[in-house]
């Protein structure tokens, strides 16, 4: 679609943007229709062609939502479905140098990957990679805050969708002055969660993905367990031995340099400080170099003002859950490890996906009207 830039010296200029070419949408597990669909229309949209390669996990949700837009009317050859498994076939995908751009959300292990494949094709266009990645999510509270309305904010921010969301909960900094009292209304609001099938309407917690994760959280647990951290675990009984649940968990840290990953799972991590050192938490959080989501209750607003400023977040929530970011109203996506930007939904994230193509046009070549380029050259010159 053309734009119109500003006239110099009589001449006509226009900006057009056109499609890069052929793009490879990588969908997650924990999104599988939202973030698949929404990958595609961006890339068509735009005027490319997209290999969609959705999680192994979502296979089938895929190719229905693939039919659809067959059904609506779009050309096979606009897009085609690659549902596989495999870090060998991925690796012949990203290295053919027909691939123009990549729209990628999962981890920032796979992200950096994919970023480093691409960078070594030889002879290939130097391509696009839109990446939404994880994080260490952490939420701030001060003796200021509404303790009524901090509990139910923690408890959907670490627990919904049994924490298995990019934009979840990691870890929350209570003030000394607080903590007690936050604590145990939090154990209390756990123990009314109901861990059970998603498929009940009754539930609030549900399983985690796969085996594979519920071995690494137990693990985790279990060292922490080892070390007299567990502030509280929910109780479980024989009827979660059929599944992959994890109980909601809550564990002491004394600072967030003790997690070196991300606990992708209903595992919320409690860490104390004073106000003093606040600089020292602020510090903390952005050396940990994930930047997706962060949550804030206080009541000051020179106080929130002064944390948000100093924060390398790409998301912030003020007195409010960090979760469920709204569609066309908060545009999504992290900073550092977290993301490569520009946030889904935002104004920019389609212009990351185009070619920009320039034309100039001297209006007044061809024995055309000199009136323009007298005017501009007086404005010009005749001033100095």
């Amino acid at each position: 679609m053309p734009e119109t830039l500003p006239s110099i010296t009589g001449e006509n200029n226009q900006l057009t943007y056109n499609g890069r070419g052929l793009f490879v949408t990588i969908s997650p597990w924990n999104f599988p229709l939202a973030i698949f669909t929404g990958q595609i229309a961006a890339a068509l949209v735009t005027g490319n062609s997209v290999l969609a390669k959705p999680s192994s996990y979502g296979s089938l949700l895929a190719f229905r939502a693939s039919e659809l837009w067959y059904q609506a009317g779009l050309p096979p050859n606009c897009l085609q479905l690659l549902p596989y498994s495999g870090d060998q076939k991925s690796n012949s995908l990203l290295n053919d140098s027909r691939i123009t751009g990549v729209l990628f959300t999962g981890s920032t292990t796979s992200a950096q990957a994919i970023n480093q494949q691409l960078a070594m094709r030889i002879g290939a266009p130097l391509s696009t990679l839109v990446a939404e990645t994880g994080g260490q999510n952490t939420m701030l509270v001060d003796s200021s805050a509404l303790i009524e309305q901090v509990v139910p904010d923690i408890v959907r921010s670490a627990f919904n969708s049994a924490g298995q969301r990019c934009s979840a909960l990691r870890t929350v900094y209570l003030q000394h002055e607080i903590a007690d009292e936050i604590e145990e209304k939090l154990i209390g609001a756990i123990n009314e969660l109901i861990l059970g099938s998603p498929l009940d309407l009754q539930t609030d917690v549900g399983p985690v993905i796969n085996q594979a994760a519920l071995n690494h959280h137990f693990e985790h647990i279990e060292r922490l367990r080892l070390q007299g951290r567990i502030i509280y675990e929910m109780p479980t009984n024989e009827a979660h031995n059929n599944g992959f649940y994890v109980p909601p968990t809550v564990i002491k840290l004394y600072s967030l340099d003790e997690l070196t990953e991300e606990h992708f799972g209903p595992i919320l991590h409690i860490i104390r400080y004073d106000i003093e050192n606040i600089d020292r938490v602020i510090h903390e959080i952005n050396r940990c170099g994930y930047g997706l989501t962060f949550g804030m209750h206080s009541r000051n607003e020179q106080f929130i003002e002064y944390v948000r400023t100093q924060l390398d977040v790409g998301n912030i929530y003020i007195n409010r859950d960090q979760i469920g970011a709204t569609v066309a109203a908060q545009p999504f996506g992290g900073m550092g490890q977290s993301g490569t930007g520009p946030k889904a939904g935002g104004p920019n994230y389609l212009h990351r996906l185009v070619r920009e193509k320039t034309l100039t046009r001297n209006e007044t070549a061809a024995g055309g009207d000199l009136t323009l380029l007298r005017q501009s050259l007086d404005e010009h010159y005749l001033e100095d």
